[in-house]
């Protein structure tokens, strides 16, 4: 009985191992190159978070920010006798907040005229701190941090009356405030200065 003949066709090893080689460079060019791409376009996502050119405001007001009822407090327009104009908008990337504050000082009969109307509004009312600071006082809602100051400090000194409009706890039982809202003003008399703030999470 004939024995069936098997023929094998063999690679020659260096073949396999340049082969095996070129396979290991060419799948660490791309994780590398898959790397770079994605860092790149995080880092795209974060260099335009924020945004604090006042000449956008009009945009974001109107257009950027996506719920209108919680800026219909913020002036239409920045008013024409407004001076030291600075804005702060983060659209809230990924688990971030949502922030629009703007702030600017005014003629002191306006903010006078501002703060009788927000007081009248106001369901909160604060001096001075942060949301922080607010949240843990008996009732206490979230508020906002003091984005637009011109000190590295973002809390509001105690010449600042933060009056919340309105805030809305979106949290679960367990985890109150995991998700809200809340906006309102921050008005500072002695020196004539009127923030506007919201934040969505």
């Amino acid at each position: 009985m004939k024995q069936p003949i098997t023929t094998r066709s063999y690679i020659p090893q260096p073949l396999v191992q340049i082969f095996t080689i070129f396979l290991l460079l060419l799948g660490s060019i791309g994780i590398v190159g898959g790397s770079f791409f994605f860092k790149q376009a995080f880092n795209g996502v974060s260099e335009t978070k924020t945004i604090k050119n006042s000449d956008r405001y009009l945009e974001i007001r109107h257009q950027l920010w996506s719920s209108q009822e919680l800026v219909k407090h913020f002036p239409k327009d920045i008013p024409t006798d407004a001076t030291g104009v600075r804005l702060v908008y983060s659209p809230g990337v990924l688990q971030a907040s949502n922030i629009l504050q703007i702030k600017f000082k005014l003629p002191q009969k306006n903010i006078q005229k501002l703060l009788v109307q927000y007081r009248e509004l106001a369901k909160h009312k604060y001096r001075g701190g942060d949301t922080n600071d607010h949240i843990n006082l008996p009732n206490g809602v979230p508020t906002t941090f003091f984005y637009t100051s011109e000190s590295a400090a973002q809390f509001f000194p105690p010449t600042y009356e933060i009056l919340v409009l309105d805030a809305h706890d979106r949290g679960t039982a367990g985890f109150r405030w995991n998700h809200g809202d809340s906006y309102g003003v921050a008005i500072d008399s002695s020196t004539s200065e009127i923030v506007y703030w919201v934040e969505q999470w």
